[in-house]
């Protein structure tokens, strides 16, 4: 009830502030639960994400410094965030959305390169797909990268690609996990170009 009420509150928030949202290829998502995925390009992608699946809910991974504050931590746990340590994720970081895909109604979102400065896939993604058995759908985010940005009222686009999903019968191995990831970064490129094909991304933030 509370994942309702705050997705409710984006929403309304949202169109307020920006109100130029559109979401394509909603047809592509599959029945029962899935994890999407998509290159993460600004703190509130996840936010889009979820309205533009709704009503589908999803858990969330987070970092853990985000829940050192005990009422973000409140609002987060509610929101079906879990903690995770990007420098050393542990086996939780794989255990807790298995099964949560498993045993719940929630899907799960997901960005493979852990971080909004880093464009390079990481396999986690894939091995939660294979010990979950749900497929991964890729989807990207176009649009402002900043909160400030948004109220330049430009245009939001989330997109989903076709779901990808694994062959139970075969080995996680280092080369599958390689051609799944592929899998994965082609329909991103191919998902902004039918968005936009001049897009580029560009880190807001870039490292120094």
């Amino acid at each position: 009830m509370f994942y309702s009420f705050v997705r409710g509150l984006c929403r309304f928030l949202l169109a307020l502030i920006n109100g130029n949202a559109h979401y394509l290829n909603r047809e592509k998502l599959p029945e029962g639960n899935y994890i999407l995925v998509g290159p993460h390009r600004t703190w509130f992608d996840p936010i889009y994400f979820a309205l533009a699946a709704a009503p589908k809910k999803f858990s969330f991974m987070a970092k853990k410094e985000l829940f050192a504050n005990p009422i973000l931590r409140w609002i987060l746990i509610r929101a079906n965030a879990f903690p995770v340590n990007r420098q050393d994720p542990g086996p939780s970081a794989i255990k807790i959305p298995v099964k949560s895909l498993r045993k719940s109604d929630l899907s799960l979102i997901m960005f493979p390169s852990g971080t909004r400065h880093s464009q390079e896939l990481k396999g986690g993604v894939t091995l939660i797909a294979k010990l979950s058995g749900k497929p991964i759908v890729p989807a990207v985010y176009q649009g402002p990268l900043t909160f400030k940005r948004l109220f330049s009222r430009k245009r939001v686009t989330v997109a989903f690609g076709e779901p990808i999903y694994l062959d139970r019968k075969r080995k996680l191995d280092a080369a599958y996990q390689q051609e799944i990831i592929q899998q994965m970064e082609q329909q991103f490129v191919q998902l902004d170009h039918s968005i936009d094909p001049n897009f580029h991304y560009t880190d807001p933030q870039p490292k120094k």
